[in-house]
């Protein structure tokens, strides 16, 4: 069941993203760390309406934030459609214990679905260049590869911008 995430649920939330930038790590994807996600972001993803939130047994296993705002970081990006009516994705997340079950594919079909309903021009993101599994996962569902952005709270590696035309 995917809901709107509430501010009493953000302890959670913060340990599941905890798991998940442990789980990177691991695997030498230094993509989150003790700078993001914060609790900050999520209170305001929460304030927005925008932070939803996948629950399995009334446990929460999965994140996604779905906005109408464009940060900074994308202005100079090259995109594929004007910026006017598009969605950004940003901290999609499943707890490790249950990755590799669809769940990431169920938040995204969720995500696509409330971009239909909008009628959005289109879906934009950014992954880490050095999550490979993330690009494939993009890739495979129709997301186009475009330009760089940098993070440097997060990596000195750069971060791949993907646009889904609806």
């Amino acid at each position: 069941m995917i809901v709107h995430a509430k501010i009493s649920e953000i302890p959670e939330i913060l340990s599941l993203t905890k798991a998940c930038a442990r789980a990177m790590i691991a695997q030498d994807i230094y993509q989150w760390n003790e700078h993001y996600p914060s609790r900050e972001a999520f209170e305001k993803d929460i304030t927005r309406k925008e932070l939803y939130v996948l629950k399995k047994k009334n446990q929460i296993i999965g994140t996604l934030v779905i906005s109408s705002f464009m940060d900074d970081e994308y202005i100079p990006i090259q995109w594929l459609t004007p910026n006017k009516n598009n969605l950004y994705i940003h901290r999609l997340s499943v707890h490790p214990n249950y990755q590799g079950n669809g769940y990431a594919q169920q938040l995204m079909d969720y995500a696509e679905a409330f971009a239909k309903a909008e009628k959005a021009t289109s879906i934009r993101l950014d992954t880490f260049s050095q999550n490979k599994r993330n690009q494939r996962f993009y890739e495979k569902r129709g997301y186009k590869r475009l330009d760089n952005i940098y993070f440097p709270k997060q990596s000195e590696y750069p971060f791949y911008c993907y646009e889904r035309i609806c």
